[in-house]
């Protein structure tokens, strides 16, 4: 497309770590100017894993795809009231820093009367949280891993921190409609553990709890409720099958040649696999059965199996893998490009996963340097002149991408 969807929409960030960086960027992959601004020399998560050899953040380049990048003295008044300004200018605020003093939304507003400004909390009562500290209190620890274990697992994709972000992506374009409509700004919040709350909440975690009165139980890699779980081929390789929908259910028994042996279970037992309930409840059974053909091919022979009969699968790989053979993660893909990262070098990086007519609605940029984009904000945006931008760098209020 030519105009991207969020042309002429411009947010100002101040943010670390995963969920306002997440959000902001995703505000910017679908076109938005996400201008994000930093402490000299970089903020708490600048120097974050995982590190190049010559100690650059890939994680904070990650996070951080095509937004521009102001680097100043938060400390100074005069870069306080410099990015009031900048602030005031865009009329969007994406935060996560502690939204008072110069930062709350009532003293932003009196510089720009219909600011939209989403801040990023813990909780929802201010207090402090992080990804790892929500998850393990919202009951998912105690039903990963192993069926024998004992121990909490937390997983280690931080869910709950990029739900957050494309929350609070959603939360602004909602409040940016509403001032089109109204003219008026928004002043939000939106807490991390409130979004895995909500999540909980929509799986029926709560309600399970609540009305059955039940624990959930540790089911290993089974699909709760439904046929799903892990196989190993002959040579090793370890795979995912899932038996859902009827028409999965079928692929599957048919490519394993399990159909008659799987309709023995079933009359043996007096009950009907056409409830996925039942498949769940004698999974045991049916892996029995579906397991040995794909234990004597190989992960070849699988693959082709599967993908002819229309079998809803997976196949286990790690980081490196995924990147070596998985065209999805190519430029086999209409995602992805190669991209030269500043410090970093030439990698592929994804463009938004939302595509136009099959299209991206931005190509992909690469993250800025530190402070790359300071005198230009400053002169494009705010109208300083040289000399005064000059004078900010002897002061130490502003620094540039060296």
């Amino acid at each position: 497309m030519q105009t991207p969807p969020l042309d002429g929409l411009r947010v100002i960030e101040g943010s670390a770590f995963v969920a306002a960086p997440s959000g902001g960027m995703t505000l910017a992959q679908l076109g938005a100017d996400v201008i994000r601004f930093d402490q000299i020399g970089g903020g708490i998560d600048f120097r974050r894993w995982p590190l190049t050899a010559g100690g650059e953040s890939i994680y904070w380049a990650g996070l951080n795809k095509g937004k521009r990048s102001i680097a100043v003295d938060l400390r100074s008044d005069r870069a306080k009231e410099l990015l009031t300004a900048l602030i005031a200018d865009a009329g969007t605020f994406l935060t996560n820093f502690p939204a008072r003093g110069w930062m709350s939304h009532e003293s932003l507003s009196q510089h720009c009367d219909d600011l939209v400004m989403l801040a990023i909390t813990g909780n929802r009562d201010g207090s402090t949280a992080l990804d790892y500290t929500v998850n393990c209190a919202v009951g998912y620890p105690t039903a990963t891993g192993p069926v024998e274990g004992t121990e909490p697992i937390n997983h280690v994709l931080p869910a709950w921190d990029l739900i957050c972000g494309q929350t609070a992506a959603l939360g602004i374009l909602a409040a940016d409609r509403h001032r089109l409509r109204t003219g008026e700004g928004s002043s939000m919040t939106l807490a991390l553990s409130d979004v895995a709350f909500v999540a909980v909440s929509a799986l029926g975690h709560v309600a399970e709890a609540q009305i059955n009165g039940t624990e959930r139980e540790r089911f290993g890699n089974d699909i709760y409720g439904a046929y799903g779980t892990t196989f190993t081929c002959r040579d090793g390789t370890v795979v995912y099958a899932v038996g859902i929908s009827p028409k999965q259910w079928r692929g599957l028994l048919e490519a394993t040649d399990a159909v008659d042996a799987v309709a023995a279970i079933e009359t043996e037992l007096g009950v009907s696999f056409r409830d996925e309930g039942a498949r769940f409840a004698h999974r045991e059974a049916i892996t029995a059965a579906v397991a040995p053909w794909i234990a004597s091919h190989t992960i070849d022979e699988v693959a082709a199996r599967f993908d002819d009969l229309g079998v809803c699968w997976g196949r286990y790989q790690s980081f490196k893998e995924l990147v070596d053979r998985d065209p999805r993660v190519s430029l086999e893909s209409d995602l992805f490009r190669n991209l030269e990262q500043p410090g970093i070098g030439t990698y592929l990086t994804p463009g938004s996963p939302v595509a136009f007519g099959g299209k991206l609605p931005v190509e992909p940029a690469a993250a800025p340097r530190l402070g790359e984009h300071t005198e230009q904000v400053l002169a494009e945006t705010l109208g300083l002149s040289a000399g005064e931008i000059g004078a900010l760098h002897d002061d130490g209020v502003v620094a540039s991408a060296s």
